[in-house]
């Protein structure tokens, strides 16, 4: 008897795919940009007489009224609390900086559905990079192993969003998950706040995540995480004793996979599990993505987090201040 899906457990619910792209047709196209696009303008073609519509002008933040900003911007509910002047700042008016980051070490070069984990983390961050770039936001890219590989600034000018996408197509070749040293870095190089999406099958110590994690958080930075898994390394689908082979240390392992699978499974979840916390206790958007889910998926779950964290607006002070919107 087979095993119940692990993706069922560790999600929590079944999501509806029907009308969305399927990504094994998707993934056909060799342009990347042109993935992109099909998925961004059909999304957008559904939602664009959602409340979603329009979401980037809303506001994020308060900051202290200067002499010469418009006083119709002052939230009086706000003075009435703290007795000092606030006003509303927009979306427009901070300008949007995201930098995306990519894991291109070995193990994302692993793949069951026609595709590797690498190739669907690149559709996915050309996805959101096109999304952004369609709202105006400056959008920047790193690619990492157990070091920054290549990195361009967030920007929003004609040519750019190509040169993204062709660093995209670029195929791994870095070794080991090894998030400490590039968000490290990474993170020292960020010199204002903006968003960070984080695109990684995760594959690696659980005990050095948190830390890891937090040097973004730390800096003030919002956080979103989608880890990317193949279908087959949530499930262990396997039927036959094997030899393995690790991709990222080349060594090899007899495995028999009904007597594995229970420990397996136990393990994984595990993993998820304490990913998720570390994620929680951090405040960093999480989202579990399978190779063979919808990229329309990845973009809706990203829209509706960003339109929670608009209306969570955060005092000066510290205290948390819910938008009107």
């Amino acid at each position: 008897m087979k095993n119940k899906p692990l993706e069922s457990d560790i999600t929590g619910n079944d999501r509806q795919t029907k009308g969305m792209v399927d990504p094994v047709t998707l993934m056909k196209m060799k342009s990347m940009e042109m993935r992109a696009r099909v998925v961004v303008e059909g999304f957008m073609k559904g939602i664009h007489k959602s409340p979603y519509h329009g979401f980037s002008v809303e506001f994020t933040e308060y900051r202290q009224y200067t002499p010469g900003d418009d006083p119709r911007h002052i939230d009086w509910h706000l003075y009435a609390r703290s007795d000092r002047f606030y006003i509303k700042k927009f979306e427009d008016e901070t300008n949007l900086r995201c930098h995306l980051l990519v894991d291109h070490s070995k193990s994302m070069s692993y793949g069951s559905v026609g595709y590797s984990k690498s190739h669907y983390a690149g559709t996915l961050a050309a996805t959101l990079a096109y999304f952004l770039f369609m709202q105006g936001d400056a959008v920047g890219l790193a690619t990492f192993d157990n070091e920054i590989r290549q990195y361009m600034p967030p920007r929003n000018r004609p040519g750019y969003l190509h040169r993204i996408m062709l660093t995209l197509e670029t195929t791994p070749e870095g070794k080991a998950t090894d998030l400490n040293q590039p968000l490290k870095k990474i993170s020292e190089m960020l010199n204002r706040r903006g968003l960070v999406i984080l695109i990684s099958d995760l594959l690696t110590s659980i005990d050095k995540l948190e830390m890891d994690l937090s040097y973004l958080r730390a800096n003030g930075h919002d956080v979103v995480l989608f880890n990317v898994l193949d279908p087959e390394e949530l499930n262990f689908d396997f039927n036959t004793p094997a030899i393995f082979e690790d991709i990222e240390s080349g060594k090899t392992f007899y495995v028999d996979p009904p007597a594995a699978q229970k420990d397996y499974a136990e393990k994984m979840k595990n993993h998820m599990t304490s990913i998720r916390t570390i994620c929680r206790n951090l405040g960093i958007d999480y989202h579990l993505f399978t190779t063979n889910r919808p990229f329309d998926l990845a973009l809706l779950e990203f829209l509706q987090d960003r339109m929670h964290r608009r209306k969570q607006v955060r005092h000066p002070g510290g205290s948390a201040v819910r938008s009107s919107i």
